[in-house]
């Protein structure tokens, strides 16, 4: 398979520059910045995101669900393409850069597709829980909702590429998709939202 990316060139010998130290970062043109950017809390969130996958993968391989754990690795390394395009000011975009295209969304609509059709349809909303794969799953939708709705709000005041934005929405519905599956591939049933188990309910 030929690359379509350059591979990384980075020589990580010395962990800590100092050069963060008063609030500022870089960016991958060189270009300094408040940490606080919303570009920098953006592929932050999905540096957080990739974390919690790591999580949800190791215990996928735990339960015996390899298919479902090598899907999870492969997004993992989607996500650090996402992260490289979002540290990137559009002028300063290689050719060849890692990024997201329509593909990666296109293989996660094929991958809902597959797992839902074996899915019974819902009658009400699912609580995270289930198997502790499943909550984690969960987890990570609503971390890539954050990173959403924070790459939505950046795209107000600066250029960010639309696959970006399409892969984010596209991949938290695939979260939603694996969680409720990792639970039928258990044989665990899901936890469904019931509004009369709350406590103004019951008691009376």
């Amino acid at each position: 398979m030929s690359e379509k990316f350059n591979e990384p060139r980075l020589a990580l010998n010395r962990i800590y520059t100092k050069g963060g130290d008063y609030g500022e970062t870089s960016l991958v043109g060189g270009q300094r910045v408040s940490k606080d950017n919303l570009r920098i809390e953006t592929y932050g969130t999905i540096d957080e995101l990739n974390s919690f996958i790591g999580l949800a993968r190791l215990s996928a391989t735990d339960a015996g669900l390899h298919d479902l754990s090598a899907i999870l690795l492969r997004i993992q390394h989607e996500l650090f393409n996402l992260g490289s395009i979002l540290a990137t000011l559009p002028q300063d975009v290689h050719p060849a850069q890692p990024r997201i295209t329509p593909v990666e969304t296109e293989q996660l609509e094929k991958e809902i597709d597959a797992m839902n059709a074996v899915l019974q349809p819902l009658r009400s909303f699912v609580l995270p829980g289930g198997t502790r794969l499943s909550a984690e799953l969960h987890v990570c939708r609503t971390v890539v909702r954050r990173a959403e709705r924070i790459l939505v709000a950046l795209s107000k005041f600066e250029e960010v590429p639309e696959d970006a934005i399409r892969y984010c929405n596209r991949l938290s519905d695939a979260f939603f998709v694996f969680s409720r599956w990792a639970n039928h591939a258990s044989g665990v049933p899901e936890l469904l939202w019931q509004p009369n188990k709350a406590a103004s309910a019951t008691n009376t």
